[in-house]
């Protein structure tokens, strides 16, 4: 059941989020565990666009825990920035895989990141290692109706 991806990811989207003064330290720079906060904003809007955020899951009785995240800091993000981060869906089948990369607003590249989450009945607290067959059908779906 193998995918051949556009650029190696299924489905992409664009978020802008500006950088709040509760988002920074004292140096007025973004403190390091919110880049996680803007991801999982980011995130929502990549599921919410392919019709399968969160409340679709629990409604179908599944939940997507997060089991990792990788990051790495390029440079920094400041009070008041508007910052674009950029989500690319790059595995659905076996679990839910995003990269990120988030840009300034001269267009430089601040930070790269990805997150897995794995599949589990939220009935039963069964790990699953393939993606919900709802997952499968919206990624699927958007897919072949957004093909260039």
């Amino acid at each position: 059941m193998g995918r051949i991806m556009k650029d190696k990811y299924f489905v992409s989207e664009e978020t802008i989020i500006t950088a709040e003064f509760f988002d920074v330290d004292a140096m007025n720079i973004v403190w390091h565990g919110n880049y996680v906060k803007f991801m999982e904003i980011a995130r929502c809007r990549l599921l919410n666009k392919i019709g399968y955020g969160y409340k679709e899951m629990v409604k179908e009785g599944f939940v997507y825990p997060v089991t990792g995240i990788n990051l790495k800091y390029v440079r920094s993000v400041y009070f008041e920035d508007n910052i674009t981060v950029k989500t690319y869906l790059t595995e659905y089948e076996n679990c839910i895989k995003i990269k990120y990369e988030i840009y300034n607003e001269k267009n430089e590249l601040c930070t790269k990141a990805e997150s897995t989450q794995m599949c589990m009945n939220s009935k039963t607290n069964e790990s699953l290692f393939v993606s919900s067959p709802w997952l499968i059908q919206r990624v699927e779906k958007y897919i072949s109706e957004h093909k260039e």
